[in-house]
């Protein structure tokens, strides 16, 4: 039974429930969009923004020049990214999209695990109400006048808002815009490396006492290299190498540079035996993958306990992940998003409004075209899993 499902179909039902009962509060356009208008968060916006200016000043200063370089790097990694799947594709050969879409159902990489329903959930309404408070702070240090925040579904996808005055928005000078912009992105950077930091220093630790390794999962498998040559597929858990338990980082690169060149090792993996031959690159020995511990819970954890660690686990694993990820996708130049009204903002201190807007409109069709093939095997797997999930039902 596909529990995902089940509570996806209660939680929208009850949804649309509140809305039939409350339509004179939601604001329908387009007939997928629904924004439901509140004042929440508006007098905390008011208080923090007078609270201590001068910092959150510096902060958006320093979200401007995030902003861009996170827009340069982004943009760098999309179209490297796009130019390695087509090539993939055409070679016959697995490569891992540089776009996942933040959906409950799907893994947005090989070795990593799917996403679940109340995951999915929490983790995007903490992210947007990081995001969109972000926004509502900087708009009112600047004195730009929030209308409303809330809540907002893009089809069945949460999400929240605050709707600044646009008027008086125009009208402040461009820095002030684009800190008002940069501040969304940037909050969320900010949120995932601090995810990050807890993570590492205190639920790992504690992770780490109660668990004990079980072997090395291949995350990444670099194209023409010895790994890939052999058939090795991201996913795949590494146990030893030439019959030698190998459970650690330590332990599998001690046994790889102890091979000489020229010479083939055994890798042995819960799929199989794969006998290669490693490349020496600068004078060591290189398979062509990225491995991450694998690790289980010790039989004295008791299972409810289990359960409970790796739930909130995974949880702080897609905070960080989608974090960073909308944090980053927020920073390309793409029409609408954050992003993209700062390359628009950026382009008009330096050419006037009419070539601005070409040079934005090109720039944004050619992130969409890039965006749109790496969302192809994801648009294959979700209606996979849809069509499945509804047989399972039957």
């Amino acid at each position: 039974m596909n529990y995902d499902l089940i509570f996806a179909i209660i939680f929208y039902g009850l949804i649309y429930i509140y809305y039939l009962k409350h339509k004179d509060k939601f604001e329908v356009q387009g007939k997928i969009f629904a924004l439901y208008k509140t004042k929440l968060g508006l007098k905390l916006m008011d208080k923090l923004s007078k609270t201590s200016p001068r910092f959150l000043r510096f902060l958006g200063n320093l979200g401007i020049l995030v902003g861009f370089l996170g827009m340069f790097l982004i943009f760098y990694i999309l179209i490297k990214g796009t130019y390695n799947l087509v090539k993939g594709w055409l070679l016959h050969q697995a490569v891992v999209p540089t776009v996942a879409p933040v959906l409950p159902g799907i893994s947005i990489a090989p070795g990593l695990p799917i996403l679940s329903f109340w995951h999915w959930i929490l983790a995007i309404l903490i992210v947007a109400v990081i995001h969109e408070f972000s926004h509502g702070l900087l708009s009112r240090l600047h004195n730009v006048k929030i209308k409303s925040s809330g809540f907002a579904f893009l089809g069945p996808i949460l999400a929240a808002f605050v709707e600044p005055d646009e008027k008086m928005l125009k009208k402040k000078n461009k820095k002030h815009q684009l800190s008002i912009f940069a501040a969304g992105p940037f909050s969320n950077i900010i949120f995932a490396f601090l995810i990050l930091l807890i993570t590492q220093f205190i639920f790992y630790p504690i992770n780490s006492s109660l668990t004990e390794n079980t072997g090395l999962l291949v995350s990444t498998v670099e194209l023409d290299m010895p790994a890939n040559l052999s058939g090795i597929q991201p996913g795949t858990l590494i146990k030893s190498i030439n019959n030698k338990e190998t459970l650690t980082l330590d332990s599998f690169l001690n046994e790889i540079y102890k091979t000489k060149e020229g010479s083939s090792i055994t890798i042995n993996t819960d799929k199989g035996n794969y006998r290669l031959v490693p490349v020496f690159i600068e004078g060591k020995p290189k398979l062509g993958v990225s491995l991450t511990e694998s690790k289980d819970y010790k039989e004295v954890v008791p299972k409810y306990l289990q359960s409970t660690l790796s739930w909130i686990f995974e949880l702080l694993f897609w905070l960080w992940i989608i974090s960073l990820g909308i944090g980053l996708f927020n920073l390309l130049p793409l029409g609408p998003v954050d992003g993209g009204r700062m390359f628009l903002t950026s382009l008009l201190i330096f050419t006037n409004k009419k070539k601005a807007h070409k040079i934005w409109k090109i720039i944004s069709i050619f992130c969409l075209t890039l965006i749109v093939i790496n969302l192809i095997p994801y648009i294959i797997k979700l209606f996979s899993w849809i069509f499945n999930s509804i047989l399972s039902l039957v």
